[in-house]
């Protein structure tokens, strides 16, 4: 199939979910393919993301999950927890898994490079590992994801990532965390989890962000300070300092008091699309403010012969997204039609504890696009709280416009609420109506029951 002038069909920049997926695809269509990876294979999901998160996220459960069954009749000796166990398990889980990714590309026909990847012009690509290789293609694909957002602050060596937390080699006991997106406070239940002593700092207002309901921002602030979270919002860090003790202090542009004797500062400040140092600029592709590859509907540049997909892009920014618009670029190049990817009505989850599920429209999205719309809530202690003391609530919201009975947004927070979202969004996408949801028949006692039972609206709102 490959055109006698390019030594590939197809060369993917990225060995990451979007990547991998896209390139085996291709390789499976005809396509004669060859993808790079500067790290390792698995990309920033696999390897220093979604992965292994969730696997400290259910490390630091067993904390309440140990608390809660001495009120239904266990009694132990206090747990003691392991730091070095966790990352050393995490470590060869990951490892594995990566070699899985890496092997299925070979088995796939798909040549493997390492090493950093740049543009030199619209067809051909140099790879820089343990030697110079150049390799020209008839499209290249760039899924290279995203980084950490660092600020430029005095200090800042001082502080980790997203990236380097999956490696500290001991588990720090007093940790700030700066800023209050998804990343910073699904860490900051992580650590709470495990036993240190955490603080959010964020020079918003608010956590998380618009793209969350109000109400859901709302009551997750709620049950993270009831668990012994602080937060200190409308604040902004100045500069980072280290004393002698291998401590840190840290100081605020307000005046407000400094504080020190921190054993580690996190930055969660957002991340941005990774194109420095592709060359992508003199190959004439357009990047948006943030240096994302602006693409259209089926991924395609401004240039007729590279694409992008996943973070890199300047779409969804979400693991699954990738995987389905690599799979759909590699169906419009190399398959008998074009394909593109739905993005209306995404579902996601934030593993934070407790963790929220979401589909669809926040109130505020759906006040601007329906004249008027219901809006159905549930407060609730769940049963399994019952026994144990424990304060949680979970909190469920149903949006539905009111012309056409459709609902058009469902949130949730509660143990098990990405669980049960995966469905609820199959439904919200197929249409369902609050009458299909009234109709069906609860499954009880369960958490879930709640989304078929909530008959009356809280409350009507209008455009």
């Amino acid at each position: 199939m490959t055109t006698h002038n390019y030594d590939v069909d197809y060369f993917v920049i990225g060995g990451g979910s979007g990547g991998v997926r896209s390139a085996r695809i291709a390789s499976q269509l005809g396509a004669k393919v060859a993808i790079s990876e500067e790290f390792q294979y698995g990309g920033t999901c696999v390897v220093r993301g979604c992965v292994p998160k969730k696997l400290m996220v259910y490390a630091s459960h067993f904390s309440e999950m140990f608390q809660d069954s001495k009120g239904f009749g266990w009694e132990f000796e206090e747990p003691n927890f392991s730091w070095q166990a966790l990352i050393e398990g995490k470590n060869h889980e990951i490892s594995r898994l990566s070699s899985v990714y890496e092997k299925n590309l070979l088995t796939s026909d798909v040549r493997v490079f390492k090493g950093h990847t740049s543009l030199i012009d619209a067809h051909t690509v140099q790879i820089e590992g343990e030697s110079i290789s150049i390799v020209t293609a008839k499209y290249i694909l760039i899924a290279t994801g995203g980084k950490p957002a660092l600020p430029s602050i005095p200090g800042i060596e001082y502080a980790i990532s997203s990236n380097e937390v999956f490696y500290l080699q001991k588990q720090p006991k007093n940790i700030l965390i700066v800023g209050a997106g998804y990343i910073a406070l699904e860490f900051a239940g992580i650590f709470h989890g495990l036993g240190s002593r955490v603080r959010v700092i964020h020079r918003g207002q608010d956590i998380l962000g618009a793209s969350f309901d109000a109400d859901v921002r709302k009551h997750l602030k709620e049950e993270l300070t009831n668990k012994g979270i602080q937060f200190e919002l409308s604040c902004e860090l100045e500069r980072i300092e280290k004393n002698d003790e291998g401590k840190f202090s840290v100081f605020f542009k307000d005046g407000r008091n400094s504080q020190h004797q921190i054993d580690q500062v996190m930055f969660a400040t957002g991340r941005i699309p990774n194109t420095k140092h592709l060359n992508l600029e003199q190959t004439g592709v357009n990047l948006s403010k943030n240096g994302a590859v602006e693409v259209n509907a089926y991924g395609k540049s401004s240039i007729d012969s590279i694409y992008a997909v996943g973070d890199v892009s300047s779409r969804v920014a979400l693991t699954p997204v990738a995987i389905r618009e690599g799979n759909a670029v590699a169906q419009t190049l190399f398959g008998k039609e074009a394909v593109t990817v739905d993005l209306s009505q995404v579902p996601s989850a934030v593993f934070t504890q407790p963790p929220i599920g979401t589909v669809g429209l926040t109130e505020q999205q759906a006040l601007e696009l329906y004249k008027e719309i219901d809006i159905y809530e549930a407060h609730f202690k769940a049963l399994k709280s019952a026994l144990s003391n424990r304060l949680d609530k979970v909190y469920m919201k149903l949006l539905v416009d009111v012309k056409t009975q459709q609902v058009v947004g469902a949130h949730m927070i509660g143990d098990e609420a990405p669980e049960i979202i995966q469905a609820i969004a199959i439904a919200i996408r197929m249409g369902a109506t609050k009458q299909d949801f009234d109709a069906t028949i609860a499954i009880h006692p369960t958490v879930a029951e709640e989304l078929v039972t909530m008959k009356t609206a809280i409350r009507k709102c209008l455009e």
